[in-house]
């Protein structure tokens, strides 16, 4: 049995290789898997076939077929969850900070979607196979839920996310996470005393494969804006609460390390710590089953508020 997905590629995806733009769709596919699929066409771009490493294009239209009897490297994991909401449709859950949200070449266990690859078939796992085990029958089973993760945060970055449980909510919640019509709100501890109540940061941001970090604002980068209210203030940081108006990579670090008030415990744009002070603590959209408007908010962990009190000037 197949399945098939089809996306239409947006302008903030424009830039990004193949692979890379599926393995954030789909969670439950290793990258290993993705590759061969590709390999053996399952991907089609417009009217050719979709190769890995295929910079997509605004307005590219993705036919992705997966073949359920095919056995997926993903190796399902009894992480521990913290759930907000569970249904039949979606999952939302508060990603901790260091986790990743899939596998890589270099990291093949302890994602997020390891864990959630196991949540969403314990029955089937906890009945019939081990996590450890060579698990090829669990993946040809027909009936087994694959994760769809429609967005994702940075390895460092903690706070909440969605998971699409069915191809239905996949395609709904990629559709409006593409529109725009969800909200996303993060927490986050900036140094120094940000002046005035509220703002915005537009500055284009862009990647240099010749420098480091790669992404950064520059010229010849995409429109990006980030707006920001200033909810409490320390000796030396401010509490601020951060929306993306635009959604680039590494958009918030980057903007407000440009602004003159990096994250605090940012490494890559800052002064590394050992926490990134940034938490995704507000997610709003429309359900994909019935379209009713839902809200979750995860309030801001203790470790990062308590870098609101201990930052010197």
């Amino acid at each position: 049995m197949s399945r098939s997905y089809t996306f239409r590629i947006t302008q903030e995806e424009a830039g990004r290789r193949l692979d890379e733009f599926l393995a954030s769709r789909f969670g439950g596919l290793s990258r290993m898997r993705i590759g061969s699929l590709l390999a053996r066409g399952a991907c089609r771009v417009g009217a050719g076939p979709g190769l890995p490493g295929h910079r997509l294009a605004p307005g590219d239209l993705l036919e992705f077929t997966i073949d359920e009897a095919v056995p997926s490297a993903m190796r399902p994991e009894p992480i521990p969850l913290e759930i907000i909401h569970e249904d039949g449709h979606i999952l939302v859950v508060v990603k901790p900070p260091g986790m990743l949200v899939h596998p890589t070449k270099s990291v093949k266990s302890g994602t997020l979607a390891n864990a959630l690859t196991y949540h969403l078939n314990r029955d089937f796992y906890a009945g019939s196979a081990a996590p450890g085990a060579d698990h090829e029958a669990a993946d040809e089973a027909l009936d087994l839920v694959r994760p769809g993760l429609v967005h994702r945060l940075d390895r460092a970055t903690s706070g909440l996310m969605v998971i699409a449980r069915t191809p239905r909510a996949l395609s709904v919640l990629s559709r409006h996470f593409h529109r725009r019509l969800v909200e996303k709100r993060y927490l986050a501890i900036v140094r120094g005393r940000v002046p005035g109540p509220a703002g915005a940061i537009r500055a284009p941001i862009g990647r240099d494969p010749d420098r480091r970090p790669q992404w950064g604002v520059t010229e010849s980068g995409k429109p990006s804006e980030t707006r920001f209210q200033v909810l409490d203030r320390g000796a030396g940081a401010t509490l601020v609460e951060l929306e993306p108006v635009t959604g680039r990579t590494n958009q918030l670090r980057i903007h407000m390390a440009h602004a003159g008030h990096p994250i605090i415990g940012d490494g890559m744009y800052g002064e590394p710590g050992p926490r990134l002070c940034l938490h995704a603590w507000r997610l709003a959209f429309h359900h994909p089953a019935g379209g009713g408007w839902v809200e979750f908010t995860s309030p801001l962990p203790r470790d990062v508020k308590e870098a609101l009190l201990t930052s010197g000037p």
